[in-house]
């Protein structure tokens, strides 16, 4: 008997339809050879300190650093879960063989090796591989089943993660709550969580700290049409006001007009984290709001696996889009067919092929998150926001560059030049997908329209009055971080990288993976480290004072943490070694505590929410 083995119910029973599994039991379903059961997420998890030695099980400064001589798992203590371990333990031991049907990433890997590990499943195990939920997928997936040993470095990556954060977190919570919380403020230190709190509390004291200067601005309005001068800012009004006197009465003179054409092209598809921005800009979504949306749509068959960090199409999809056009194509939400005017130009022609889209060597597991074909039924009003942002990405990438000219005007007036420009639509070609995409109305930018500025038609030699302006402005302080800024910094380990190719070469050293900066940000909520002001993410007292008391670089620096993010992805890739990843972490552990606990100083954070928690007793 073969033992297949979900991430869910809802996904095993599509699994189970599909193989000929139609007896129903409780627990796994069964037929043609076949069982299929599932987990619920994480049954598994790794030991806590008390288990590995009593000694452990109180919060201690001398019992640190806690450090297992071997780390162990153990299932996780809830009612349902263990009932459904003792099913999956007894199907598992009597099977012939294994076939993990686990998402297809680093964390379903985990999950699922370790249930087996639990179970002391001795049989042989293959894994099943796919990008989607479609039957097609299903059945391709069947016939082309992998080796369970193949993904081995994918394992030792999750694990190595794992042991690593237990390490981290189980060992600087403690160590700052004992020595820096009166043992009464519990401060949770993580390997993620900590140098994404230092993003937000550093943001926010540099605008706290940002002292206004004011400048002036000279520009004059010359035939309808504003243009400022190129010499840039004044920093000193009188200055400005003697550049000012320089021009006033005198005539404007068109010197240069020039006109260049150009082309846009489509933007890349879809990685999780650009999703999850766009998102956040557009609908106000939160990064794991979108994330539970997408996750939805790829078990509903809607759209491809969406843990991913590519915005690459491997080259064996190419064949497979047009018939993903056609679902899309055929489309209706409520009667009306919303993307059948845009693919009609290109339906039956050979779609374009860009290497910007289809480029095997930018994928390993999976590829970017695109439309399946299947069309779509009865979506909430979130979902298809969602579905329709991927689905108008993907008809994008096929469509032609968008062709545009750009006018820049120079005129003098004595020995002042002022400048401006102009851009005007020739052909819109992708920007057609644009649409009237719903848009979150609290969020000014959040607008997918952007306006051009047709100028009137100058001839170089004209001249003619104008009137001068002078005008006073003070110098900004950077904006707040919002969830889809904050994405973007953790995506390039807080710097600001606003080039699309720069940015996908630094994602390797960026803090968390796709699929757990969502957990993060929402773990920092629930710590009541930051909170939302409107779209801002402001850091409370207690998170701007853990920061401060936090004098090791190791816990708070992005960079760092971005450097520990590149090793976990090696060791994925089979290029560095997961014992050497974790030995370096003990020792880094160790040197933390050592510092930590040689601290002289009685600095102390401040006892949060003491109140509030007496009343609740009282209201208990």
């Amino acid at each position: 008997m073969t033992v297949c083995i979900a991430e869910k119910p809802s996904v095993a029973r599509d699994i189970a339809r599909i193989i000929g599994a139609t007896s129903s039991h409780e627990g796994y379903m069964e037929g043609n050879g076949f069982q299929v059961t599932w987990t619920y997420g994480h049954l598994c998890t790794l030991k806590e300190p008390g288990d590995y030695t009593p000694m452990w099980k109180p919060w201690a400064l001398t019992q640190l650093p806690m450090i297992p001589p071997r780390f162990g798992i153990k299932l996780i203590e809830q009612e349902h879960i263990i009932k459904q371990f003792a099913i999956i333990e007894r199907l598992m031991q009597q099977a012939d063989r294994i076939v993990n049907c686990g998402d297809a990433g680093q964390e379903g890997e985990l999950i699922q090796r370790w249930v087996m590990q639990k179970a002391q499943a001795t049989c042989p195990v293959h894994r099943l591989w796919i990008s989607s939920m479609t039957d097609e997928a299903i059945r391709e997936g069947f016939a082309n089943l992998k080796d369970q040993q193949d993904y081995q470095p994918l394992y030792m990556a999750g694990l190595s993660r794992a042991i690593g954060d237990w390490l981290l977190g189980m060992n600087a919570t403690r160590l700052y709550t004992l020595k820096y919380g009166q043992n009464r403020q519990i401060l949770s230190i993580g390997r993620v969580q900590t140098p994404t709190l230092a993003l937000i509390v550093n943001r926010q004291k540099e605008i706290q700290n940002f002292k206004p200067e004011p400048y002036w601005v000279l520009a004059t309005v010359y035939r309808d049409t504003t243009f400022t001068a190129t010499k840039g800012k004044f920093t000193n009004k009188e200055e400005g006001e003697k550049a000012f006197a320089t021009i006033e009465g005198k005539p404007f003179t068109i010197t240069k007009v020039e006109k260049k054409e150009g082309k846009e092209q489509p933007p890349q598809l879809y990685d999780l984290t650009s999703l999850q921005v766009d998102c956040n800009r557009k609908f106000g979504f939160s990064a794991e709001q979108t994330l539970n949306l997408i996750q939805t749509l790829y078990e509903r068959k809607l759209t491809t696996y969406p843990r991913v960090d590519t915005q690459y199409l491997s080259d064996d999809i190419y064949p497979k889009c047009p018939q993903t056009m056609n679902g899309l194509y055929q489309t209706k939400f409520s009667g009306v067919a919303p993307y059948a005017d845009l693919i009609r130009p290109i339906g039956g022609k050979p779609l374009r092929k860009s290497k910007r889209v289809f480029d095997t060597s930018k994928v390993t597991d999976h590829h970017a998150i695109i439309p399946t074909g299947v069309i779509p039924q009865n979506l909430s009003d979130a979902e298809r926001k969602v579905y329709d942002l991927v689905a108008r990405r993907f008809i994008g990438a096929f469509l032609p560059d968008c062709k545009f000219s750009t006018t820049t005007v120079v005129g003098k007036v004595d020995e002042i030049e002022f400048k401006v420009t102009g851009k005007e639509i020739l052909d819109p070609g992708w920007r057609v997908v644009r649409g009237n995409t719903s848009e979150n109305p609290e969020n000014p930018e959040s607008s997918d329209k952007e306006e051009e500025k047709t100028l009137p038609t100058f001839t170089k030699g004209e001249s003619g009055p104008h009137k001068p302006t002078l005008t006073e402005k003070m110098t900004t302080p950077p904006p707040y971080y919002n969830e889809a800024s904050l994405l973007r910094a953790m995506e390039t380990a807080g710097k600001f990288v606003e080039d699309e190719e720069l940015r996908a070469a630094m994602k390797e050293n960026g803090i968390g993976r796709p699929s757990s900066r969502a957990a993060i940000i929402e773990t920092l909520f629930k710590r009541h480290y930051i909170r939302r002001e409107r779209k801002r993410l402001v850091a409370t007292d207690t998170g701007i004072e853990l920061i401060d008391l936090i004098r090791e670089d190791l816990l708070k620096s992005c960079e760092l943490t971005g450097i520990w993010e590149k090793k976990l992805r090696d060791i994925e890739h089979g290029k560095y070694d997961a014992r050497q990843f974790i030995d370096e972490l003990k020792q880094q552990v160790t040197d933390i505590v050592h510092d930590v606990m040689a601290d002289s100083s009685n600095r102390r954070v401040t006892v949060v929410q003491e109140t509030p928690k007496k009343e609740k007793k009282k209201e208990a």
